[in-house]
């Protein structure tokens, strides 16, 4: 088969830029009624993100944030309007779920490299690769939902700060956990390499 009707056939996928990604699985593990429903109840709400602030100060400070982060994601998303929609959505989402904005954006540059259509070789999908059987455990069924952008984030947001509870505060091995491997250093600390880079003051709280 030629390159070029490969390239036809994988579609839309076959256009994306290439990033180093390390993308991996979360396993899928029983879950408690309780925890089960109160997962549920955190991915249900698909309001977008629409940021409220107390102050001018805390919005100029959150503005002067969105510019800088737009400039950093710039190398992975070349339009204006796409970087300011996906950040607005990172910072919601992240702050939704009590996560900070600097490592929600460290896992997603490791786990997919900003694309949004990727699909691992385990089958987790999207910017955070949030396995299928996500959407049957909390979701409505659907995995093909989980190439939304905000959805994709709440999953994964919702994940990672159920990862972090579990693990009782233990980064490290929560996002071991999210990666689907546990115990080891190395996806832990790319993920914590790829925070520092977006560490941007975000001002106070919305």
């Amino acid at each position: 088969m030629s390159l070029q009707r490969r390239a036809l056939l994988a579609g839309p996928l076959a256009l994306l830029p290439s990033h180093r990604a390390q993308a991996g699985a979360q396993v899928e593990e029983p879950l408690a009624d309780a925890v089960r429903t109160a997962l549920a109840a955190s991915v249900a709400d698909a309001a977008p993100p629409k940021p409220s602030f107390d102050s001018v100060e805390a919005r100029l400070a959150y503005l002067r944030w969105l510019g800088a982060a737009s400039e950093k994601l710039r190398r992975y998303k070349t339009e204006h309007h796409v970087r300011v929609e996906f950040l607005e959505a990172a910072w919601y989402e992240s702050r939704r779920a009590g996560l900070e904005t600097a490592l929600v954006l460290g896992l997603i540059q490791v786990e997919s490299g900003f694309r949004k259509y990727v699909i691992s070789s385990a089958g987790a999908r999207g910017y955070m690769q949030v396995m299928p059987f996500w959407a049957r455990l909390i979701g409505d069924g659907d995995d093909r939902r989980l190439f939304h952008l905000q959805t994709n984030l709440r999953f994964g947001c919702t994940i990672l700060r159920h990862y972090i509870d579990r693990e009782k505060g233990d980064l490290p091995m929560a996002l071991g956990r999210y990666n689907g491997s546990r115990g080891r250093p190395e996806y832990p600390n790319a993920v914590f390499g790829a925070r520092r880079l977006w560490q941007i003051s975000e001002g106070p709280r919305a």
